[in-house]
């Protein structure tokens, strides 16, 4: 019999980068502590995305019972203001998040070592040591001699800090930039309100003109409030809290809906009532965040250098030019359905909206993948980071399945719910396909957007994007000429799978910050 000491030891062979994606697969719907902490972040998350669209929605039906003029020149004025603060919002809340949670991990384990540190330090039979262990170790115990020995006393020690507030000096420059690109938003959408309607189609003698301008400058005067709250939800997602942004958004919604009644009809202030009761229900949200972000935090940092604006500057730049490079995809793609016509234009806007609901579910999903991985990352623990985006990813693609049985038949049979024209019907019909086949790729693209965030893979995931917006701005002009609604349908496809490629691309190939996947 051979020697056992003489046998070579059995290498296990490297996986390719590429395997990543089908980690634990077989997990992906277990309740384990991973599943539970994605979904405690996702979840409420989701939710909170989605109470605003549906806040707008009974907005809007309000606003509907004033006249159809009004409902026009209110759809214009919300289009206008979206598309600036999406510009800011964007960049802003998604590097808050990632930076948050390196900090509030990194603190947290500093204070972890202190404290263990401290308790090495402090004997158990002095009078501080006594104190600290009161709560769970009971004095006269120690006192008439106790048997414990000094390492079991030393592990029962429990420190009995007073509650400090966390030094996240990220929470306070988030607050900063978006306090001061609320105050330039307003300034620029006051003053700019008509040039801006002018571009929109909305000219001197619309009957639109008049309550369009009153309703965005009105609204403009919330943007400070807007970009408040949603640079603060940045920081408690940071956090791996979404339950407090969902409380919050959940009460200013509320609050929105019942000045609407108040304003609108009973005051009988039209279009600038429900202006109002917009802004007022966003300063509701802001306070309550502020307040509960200053219990947790404090927010006034020990210097400039601290904020760290030039890397807060040098990525939102990144992003920014991310956000501007998807946008012109999906406007191109708008402002050619508008050249097929009135029909085709009515029946393109509905696929569109259903197209991008996915997103709301994504999102959440992407939140929790983002604020999981950048907290890993901040301790090095490269197999949870791993395991988090395969998780958030394989999770995304089976929603995406789901979505799109929900939305393939929802379609098919509900489209009555959004138009009673036959001609607008039958487009959508031709639409169904690719606005349903298209929600797993759309899914795990927007996922890729948190896991790329998280690994604060930012100038990646700009660079990928406008190289995306390119390639896809080529095809939408060359397909709509070929096929028109339909070519516009598939280009609008290949922008979204050629996102969801560059994501796999990416971890797949174990470059950038998953360069660990191929050691």
């Amino acid at each position: 019999m051979a020697d056992e000491s003489c046998v070579a030891p059995i290498e296990t062979k490297k996986l390719h980068p590429i395997f990543v994606f089908f980690k634990d697969i077989r997990l992906v719907l277990k309740m384990d502590l991973l599943g539970k902490e994605i979904l405690t972040i996702a979840v409420p998350a989701a939710m909170a995305f989605a109470a605003d669209p549906v806040a707008s929605l009974i907005d809007t039906a309000f606003i509907g019972h004033i006249g159809p003029v009004e409902i026009a020149a209110v759809g214009v004025s919300i289009a206008i203001f979206n598309q600036v603060s999406k510009v800011a919002i964007f960049p802003l809340v998604s590097i808050t998040t990632s930076f948050v949670a390196e900090e509030e991990t990194i603190e947290r384990l500093s204070n972890k070592v202190a404290k263990v540190e401290n308790v090495e330090k402090i004997s158990p039979n002095t009078d501080k040591g006594k104190e600290l262990m009161k709560d769970d170790v009971k004095l006269e115990n120690l006192e008439n001699g106790s048997t414990l020995n000094a390492e079991k006393n030393k592990k029962l020690a429990i420190f009995k800090f007073k509650k400090q507030k966390r030094n996240i000096p990220s929470a306070s420059t988030a607050l900063l930039i978006g306090a001061v690109l609320g105050v330039l938003e307003t300034i620029l959408l006051v003053f700019l309100a008509e040039p801006l309607l002018s571009l929109m189609g909305v000219r001197h003698g619309s009957k639109m003109l008049l309550p369009a301008h009153k309703y965005l400058t009105l609204r403009a005067l919330g943007a400070p409030a807007v970009l408040l709250s949603l640079a603060m939800q940045g920081v408690f997602r940071g956090f791996k809290d979404t339950k407090t942004p969902l409380y919050a958004t959940v009460i200013g919604d509320v609050t929105n809906i019942i000045l609407d009644l108040i304003l609108i009809f009973a005051c009988n202030l039209g279009v600038s009532g429900a202006a109002i009761a917009h802004v007022l229900s966003q300063y509701v949200i802001s306070m309550i965040l502020l307040v509960k972000l200053m219990n947790q935090v404090d927010l006034l940092p020990p210097s400039l250098k601290a904020l760290q604006l030039s890397r807060f500057l040098k990525n939102g730049l990144l992003l920014l030019f991310k956000v501007l490079a998807a946008t012109s995809c999906v406007t191109l793609a708008a402002s050619l359905a508008t050249r097929l016509g009135t029909t085709p234009m009515a029946a393109f806007q509905i696929c569109l909206q259903v197209w991008l609901t996915s997103s709301l579910l994504a999102d959440g999903l992407a939140v929790a993948g983002q604020a999981i991985i950048a907290s890993s990352f901040a301790e090095k623990n490269y197999e949870k980071a791993t395991a988090a985006a395969a998780r958030v990813l394989q999770m995304g693609f089976i929603m995406g399945l789901g979505l799109a049985v929900l939305v393939g038949v929802g379609l098919q049979f509900g489209s009555g719910m959004f138009t009673k024209d036959i001609n607008v019907k039958h487009i959508i019909t031709i639409g169904i396909p690719f606005v349903a086949g298209t929600q797993p790729i759309n899914s795990i693209a927007f996922i890729f957007d948190g896991v790329n965030f998280g690994a604060s893979d930012f100038a990646f995931s700009a660079y990928s994007m406008i190289v995306v917006a390119i390639m896809s701005i080529g095809s939408l002009l060359a397909l709509y000429k070929v096929g028109g609604f339909v070519g516009i349908w598939i280009a609008l496809s290949i922008f979204m799978g050629l996102r969801a490629i560059a994501g796999i691309w990416r971890m797949g190939t174990g470059t950038g910050p998953w360069a660990f996947l191929k050691k």
